[in-house]
């Protein structure tokens, strides 16, 4: 609820404050005083697009600042929640116009952007004219309003976690067709490369154990010759040989060399012995040298293959274990792929018979409340003069969503045997204000939360049919708090306050005030109503017998 609004150096209101009352507020005024100004001011608070010039003349910048009283559980607070702005029981909204332009705006003292602050005004306040933006001429929002008026939460609710259910059963499906579509289209390839794969077989670091045994084999290869003539030359015919020889001459000589041939026969031993040894370690080495040529052919041609193999399909050696166990899962899945679309298939199905239960459901609801309101707005037209009036809840098949598959638009015909039609293509001025009313009146299910406008709503009637319009105007009120401008005399007589607006010239200055009317003065302003410049005493009479009326 609106609880006070301060205007300062705004268009022709220099400093305003006024204080604001639950039911039913009107607002009165000679034509030009400045009524639509007190709208704009709190349009512009509440971010509205309007005028773009608003900063006072002579003032640097004009400034309003709005208080509105926050229930628990208002719409308000997900909106603040959600932007990161902390509430308590009172919501206070400021919004500073420069005079170059620019537009700064707080919430409750924290810097808010243009989009949050028409989010949260969006749930505090609703304007309703004979242009009425406000979702009652929009048939997009005919079906929000119809359900909010019969109260189908649960059958909503109940209807997009279907649609969800059905949307993400769908989504599902489509990737694991998608993902189908693309293995099929590789599957040639997948069912060589496993085969390959599989029938080289490589190990993890098979790839180096067969570089070395070829660097081995081939280093082997290059010095067996060397080492075969080497120990050729130790052997008997060689140096084991010729060292026998001189031996056996020594032995022959030694018997009359009086012991001058015993060092170098001793020499001789040791050196027949060390070279036995190196010719058996050298024939050692020759035997390991020895291998079969066909075992380095066959090395060559595995570690050729498995490097060739990595490099076809860009991967280390060391990963082809791992790649191709990666081709055998893309294999499996095609295998398994059709029984899995089968799966998903009759998962969908599942959930879109889920979602037409749940829609059908929705929709019978939907047919019983559009016969409801039908009535209700058959009772309300009737007292505002438009008992000839049909309103019509049309009810046809739309587009499937997450709110059922219903498209909904309110009708009227005015006069007996005329087509029905959209509301403002059908009503003319008057009567538009009037079904308006009547919707809002109607539909005022929820409400309490919201302060609702009403800019000379009852422009074009005047009467009997006015005083209706204040009645509910008034009805109204007892579920909202309801704001009205307005020249009907017998729309002010209905409120519980009253506030004034007039207009003045000082020093060259023009100024809008607005107050509070006292109980004697609002007789007179009533009664200004009714007879115009000039006050009669029968003019008050008749303001008097308005306001106890």
């Amino acid at each position: 609820m609106l609880r006070t609004l301060d205007i300062r150096d705004m268009l022709l209101i220099d400093r305003l404050e006024l204080d604001f009352r639950p039911g039913l507020t009107v607002l009165t005024g000679e034509t030009g005083a400045g009524k639509s100004i007190l709208l704009d001011c709190l349009g512009f608070v509440l971010g509205w697009r309007g005028r773009a010039e608003l900063v006072r003349k002579g003032a640097e910048q004009g400034e309003v600042t709005a208080v509105f009283e926050l229930p628990a559980g208002h719409a308000a607070r997900a909106v603040l929640d959600e932007a990161g702005i902390p509430v308590g029981e009172e919501l206070i909204l400021r919004r500073v116009n420069a005079l170059d332009g620019r537009k700064t705006a707080w919430i409750n003292d924290r810097r808010a952007s243009g989009e949050v602050l028409r989010a949260v005004s969006a749930t505090l306040v609703e304007l309703h004219g004979q242009q009425d933006d406000g979702g009652l001429l929009n048939a997009r929002g005919h079906r929000a309003l119809l359900d909010a008026f019969a109260g189908h939460e649960d059958l909503i609710a109940a209807t997009r976690s279907a649609w969800s259910a059905r949307a993400g059963a769908a989504k599902r499906l489509a990737a694991a067709q998608a993902a189908l579509a693309a293995v099929k289209e590789e599957e040639d390839f997948l069912r060589h490369a496993v085969a390959e794969l599989d029938t080289l077989d490589p190990q993890p670091g098979e790839e180096a154990t067969l570089d070395a045994a070829r660097r081995s084999m081939q280093g082997a290869e290059r010095i067996r010759a060397d080492v075969a003539r080497a120990l050729q030359i130790l052997g008997p015919e060689g140096a084991e040989g010729a060292l026998r020889d001189a031996d056996r001459w020594l032995q022959g000589a030694a018997e009359k060399a009086e012991g001058r041939l015993d060092g170098p026969l001793s020499s001789l031993d040791r050196a027949l012995i060390e070279l036995g040894e190196a010719a058996q370690g050298v024939e050692i080495a020759l035997e390991a040298l020895s291998f079969d040529p066909r075992a380095l052919e066959s090395c060559e041609e595995r570690l050729f293959a498995i490097r060739a193999l990595a490099r076809k399909h860009g991967v280390l050696p060391d990963e082809l274990g791992g790649f191709a166990a990666e081709l055998r899962a893309r294999l499996a899945a095609l295998d398994a792929g059709e029984a899995g679309i089968a799966a998903l298939e009759a998962e969908v199905a599942g959930c879109d018979a889920a979602y037409r239960v749940a829609a059908a459901t929705l929709s019978t609801a939907r047919a019983e409340a559009s016969v409801r309101l039908d009535a209700a707005m058959a009772a309300e037209l009737a007292p505002l003069k438009l008992e000839r009036a049909v309103f019509e809840t049309q009810i046809a098949p739309g587009e499937p969503g997450p709110e059922g598959t219903d498209a909904v638009a309110f009708t009227v015909a005015t006069n007996p045997g005329a087509p029905a039609g959209p509301l403002n293509r059908i009503a003319s001025g008057g009567e538009l204000s009037r079904f308006l009313l009547a919707l809002k009146v109607v539909l005022a299910r929820g409400a309490d939360a919201l302060t609702l406008i009403f800019d000379e709503i009852d422009r074009g009637v005047g009467g009997a049919t006015a005083d209706a319009v204040g009645r509910r105007l008034a009805k109204l009120s007892h579920s909202a708090q309801v704001l009205v401008v307005t020249h009907s005399p017998q729309v002010a007589a209905r409120g519980n306050t009253h506030f004034r607006v007039a207009k003045s010239v000082s020093d060259g200055m023009t100024t809008s005030r607005v107050s509070v009317l006292s109980a004697a003065e609002r007789v007179d302003e009533i009664a200004r109503m009714i007879s115009g410049a000039e006050v009669t005493g029968a003019a008050r009479a008749a303001a008097q017998e308005l306001i106890a009326g």
